[in-house]
């Protein structure tokens, strides 16, 4: 502020730089970023330590241009060097607090600095840097933005009716400025005019700062909150994806371990009943138990090693598909089911996963016949290539010789999450006569509207 120097004809000390914002991230508990109500995070301890480092050394600055001020003869009759000092103090060593209580620490900077206009205190350089970090603080800290715009606005506004008092007291003392002027403007009015364009610039500077600096923290808040966003969504999604791939490794289980595990039992039963009575069909139950038992082993290391694979592609269960549908049907033989397998249709490549969901699907209809219906079911699976589609049924008479079978009641839930997974169509329940028919289809191509079914 000039109005003392105008009174005592000094010119002002340029406005210094305002100082750097500080830390104003948003912090864990602090209102949306996004919401009228989000204010600044309290400055860290290393900030606070930082603003009393400054004020310090401000102070020592202001010592020093007070005593080259007086050494100058600023003023004729400047105030005593004691009360230059406690005036400076009550200027400079607020800042220590100006993040903490940016409001009152500019309302007590503004006062001292016109005591020090109105008392004569030879230094005006360090009173203007204090000046203006005040100002500048409060639009950058102050929580209450209403607070800051008002105390802002009171503080600009005293200091222009403080710099127009000035004005009006130069103007009657006998002040002889040499300079020609310009136009009509004498060398004091030009004089003036400078003054006022200073303070406009100064005080504009503090209050556009200020408030570009709360802007800025306030936009690395929304910055960092949309980051922690992004991260929680990723970090979702990558539990929703073990999720759903946990919930594919217990399908394949479920499918294959069932499968095997239930026409180990059904053999193992024949063996025993044969043993007494036939040894030679009674060892060859047992040969078709160990097939089965090597194939559930073989399976399972193929399931476990997909645990471990990086790239879902190279999964073993990939090798499973229809090509493996007349061993699941030799299977099915050898639990002692009367099982056939009939290709209808032209055979042609599938996609991976439809074959895969093919075989399982079949796998987990044969087990439900071996363990509901039992041995001696006729069971007839049908492997159909249609346009645009590929279906396999399994059927059965039901008239086989079933015994105790517990259910889980997986094994038709996942058939249907498996045609759901890739669009097709199921249809599971009893026949018309007798016994139970799966009827599975999957899309290998594209559907379009006229290829419905």
């Amino acid at each position: 502020m000039t109005g003392v120097s105008v009174a005592r004809v000094q010119p002002p000390a340029p406005p210094a730089a305002p100082a750097p914002a500080g830390p104003g991230a948003a912090a864990p508990g602090l209102p949306d970023p996004d919401s009228p109500d989000w204010h600044r995070a309290p400055a860290d301890p290393q900030a606070l330590q930082a603003d009393l480092g400054i004020a310090v050394a401000l102070f020592g600055a202001a010592i020093g241009s007070l005593v080259l001020g007086r050494a100058s003869g600023m003023y004729s009759d400047p105030a005593s060097m004691p009360l230059s000092i406690a005036v400076l103090a009550l200027i400079v060593l607020p800042l220590a607090w100006r993040r903490r209580r940016p409001s009152a620490v500019v309302l007590v900077i503004a006062a001292a600095f016109v005591a020090l206009g109105e008392l004569a205190v030879p230094e005006t350089t360090i009173a203007n840097i204090a000046l203006f970090m005040a100002l500048y603080t409060v639009g950058a800290w102050e929580p209450d933005r209403r607070r800051a715009v008002w105390v802002r606005g009171a503080v600009i506004a005293a200091m222009g009716l403080w710099l127009l008092t000035s004005f009006f007291r130069a103007s009657t003392q006998e002040i002889d400025l040499e300079g020609p002027g310009v136009g009509a403007l004498t060398p004091f009015a030009a004089y003036m005019l400078i003054q006022v364009l200073i303070n406009v610039l100064y005080f504009a500077g503090a209050y556009w700062f200020g408030n570009h600096a709360w802007a800025a923290a306030r936009q690395r808040a929304v910055t960092e909150r949309r980051t922690w966003e992004l991260e929680a969504e990723r970090a979702r999604t990558a539990r929703q994806a073990v999720t759903i791939e946990r919930l594919r490794i217990a399908r394949e289980l479920h499918d294959a371990v069932a499968h095997h595990v239930s026409l180990m039992g059904v053999q193992a039963a024949a063996a025993r009943a044969l043993l007494a009575v036939d040894a030679a069909q009674a060892e060859q139950q047992i040969e078709a138990l160990e097939e089965s038992s090597r194939n559930a082993v073989a399976e399972l290391y193929s399931l476990l090693g997909t645990l471990r694979d990086a790239e879902p592609e190279d999964a073993p269960t990939a090798a499973l598909g229809v090509d493996q549908l007349p061993q699941l049907v030799t299977d099915a033989r050898a639990a002692g089911l009367r099982a056939d397998l009939q290709v209808v249709g032209d055979a042609r490549p599938l996609p991976p996963l439809v074959s895969l969901n093919l075989f399982r699907i079949t796998q987990e209809a044969l087990t439900n016949v071996v363990k509901h219906a039992g041995p001696g079911t006729r069971t007839q699976v049908r492997l159909r290539y249609t346009a645009g589609w590929a279906e396999v049924e399994v059927s059965d008479d039901g008239r086989g010789r079933p015994g105790p079978a517990p259910s889980g009641g997986l094994g038709i839930a996942g058939m249907r999450e498996r045609v759901a997974s890739l669009a097709g169509e199921i249809h599971v329940g009893p026949r018309a006569d007798s016994g139970f028919v799966v009827r599975a289809a999957f899309p290998t191509a594209p559907v379009l509207a006229g290829d419905a079914r």
